[in-house]
């Protein structure tokens, strides 16, 4: 079992940058897919990026990539989101998953995780 807490969202600015972690609990939390997706109001939730397994593989969305970069920390069991660049269309509550058992053509699919967080709101202002 997996408990995943997500923090660092907040307000800025258009062109400006946050982080926003995930804390994973559980010993074998590196062996895991980890990922963010993000659900703006009234959208449905879409795939933002994922670490595949500790030190294995990332992918991320067309519309991030190249602005975010996410990382693991495996010392502290921890998922990071650097966000840079950013535009109010990335305004959106902002949510980690993990799971063990997905295959590379799952990995951007939110309904087939089984953990997750509860999402930390991420807002920018124009």
């Amino acid at each position: 079992q997996v408990t995943l807490v997500e923090s660092g969202g907040g307000l800025v600015q258009a062109g400006g940058s946050l982080s926003l972690s995930c804390a994973a609990s559980g010993r074998t939390a590196s062996r895991y897919a980890v990922a963010w997706f993000r659900q703006a109001p009234g959208k449905e939730r879409e795939f933002v990026a994922v670490t595949r397994y500790s030190g294995g593989p990332t992918y991320y969305a067309d519309s991030v990539k190249g602005r975010f970069t996410i990382s693991r920390d495996n010392a502290n069991n921890m998922v990071h989101l650097q966000m840079n660049s950013l535009k109010p269309e990335d305004t959106a509550i902002y949510y980690c998953a993990a799971d063990n058992s997905l295959i590379l053509s799952s990995l951007r699919q939110a309904d087939q995780y089984d953990h997750w967080g509860q999402g930390t709101q991420v807002t920018v202002s124009s």
